[in-house]
């Protein structure tokens, strides 16, 4: 699958984790996706955070992507950029057959960051949503796989999705602690309105020595070796100033456990012992630019010094 494989994994449930309808205006957040006909008639009963039983008249279609509550939260809405944990059941409209369903453990879900992203059908829909809400999404077949069809999985190019939504917990959008003096031979950190981090890289070679300068302190929890960090990132090959890794261009934070051996090794020395809010920038020499390589979501240049940008965002274990 295409667009639904991507969807599925962004998804994918963090299997090692686990030991009423917006208006404009609404709570003071402006949604991007609106309750409609389609949506309306999706029922999913059951509390929070338990898999629902969906229920719904087949086939059903929505040429636009529309979003009505079965639970209200209590939390703030949720605003653009915040990575969010939620628990999701993916159904085909079209016949009600599951296609992707989370595991509903109690410390599981699934992180998916709101609003414009490469999964508008959830990724906008979350927008103005609340924490301790349930959500039942009607995806177009243009934001649910890109009107592809794949017979393989039973997918035909006009079917719709539903998605049925659990929301658990939301994040910082950005790094927002206080902002430190900045050191003079280092890479120049720049930040646009949304926090998208701009890098300028020295004229001179390369450091040899590891380097973790914070460029803001936040004041939440301190990171620990094996907590889970949700984090957003910029990857910055020194020698050649190319961007090899951007968290802020896909538009999806991620997830990372801090000393695994997965990691880069230079991330994990340079972020345990930060506190959650913090942006630290890493200057990583070669001898701690690697992991294991199970981790193929970034493609870390070899024999590199490699400059980071880290948002730090919250733990969610």
């Amino acid at each position: 699958m295409r667009k639904t494989t991507a969807l599925i994994v962004a998804f994918g449930i963090l299997a090692s984790l686990t030991a009423c309808a917006g208006g404009a205006g609404s709570n003071g957040c402006d949604p991007l996706v609106s309750s409609g006909d389609a949506s309306a008639v999706v029922t999913a009963p059951g509390k929070l955070g338990a898999a629902p039983k969906v229920d719904f008249p087949t086939p059903l279609y929505s040429k636009t992507t529309e979003k009505s509550e079965i639970i209200a939260g209590k939390g703030a809405p949720i605003q653009d950029g915040q990575p969010v944990i939620v628990d999701v059941t993916i159904l085909n409209a079209t016949d009600g057959t599951v296609l992707q369903k989370s595991s509903y453990a109690a410390g599981g879900g699934s992180i998916i960051t709101a609003g414009k992203s490469t999964f508008p059908a959830v990724s906008d829909s979350l927008r103005c949503a609340t924490v301790g809400s349930r959500v039942a999404i009607v995806g177009s077949p243009k934001d649910s796989h890109s009107g592809q069809a794949d017979a393989a999985n039973g997918i035909a190019k006009d079917d719709s999705f539903v998605y049925i939504v659990d929301v658990k917990s939301a994040f910082r959008a950005k790094a927002d602690g206080a902002d430190q003096v900045p050191v003079n031979e280092l890479p120049a950190v720049v930040l646009a309105p949304d926090g998208t981090p701009g890098l300028t890289i020295p004229n001179t070679s390369a450091p040899k020595s590891f380097s973790a300068t914070l460029l803001k302190k936040g004041d939440g929890a301190k990171v620990k070796q094996g907590d889970y960090l949700i984090i957003k990132d910029t990857g910055v090959n020194w020698a050649d100033k190319t961007v090899f890794s951007s968290t802020w261009k896909t538009g999806q934070a991620t997830v990372i456990q801090v000393g695994a051996s997965s990691v880069v090794a230079g991330l994990s020395k340079g972020l345990i012992g930060q506190r959650v809010g913090s942006q630290v920038l890493l200057v990583v020499p070669p001898k701690l630019a690697t992991s294991d390589g199970t981790d193929t979501s970034v493609m870390v240049p070899t024999g590199a010094t490699l400059v980071y940008v880290v948002d730090i965002l919250g733990i969610a274990l």
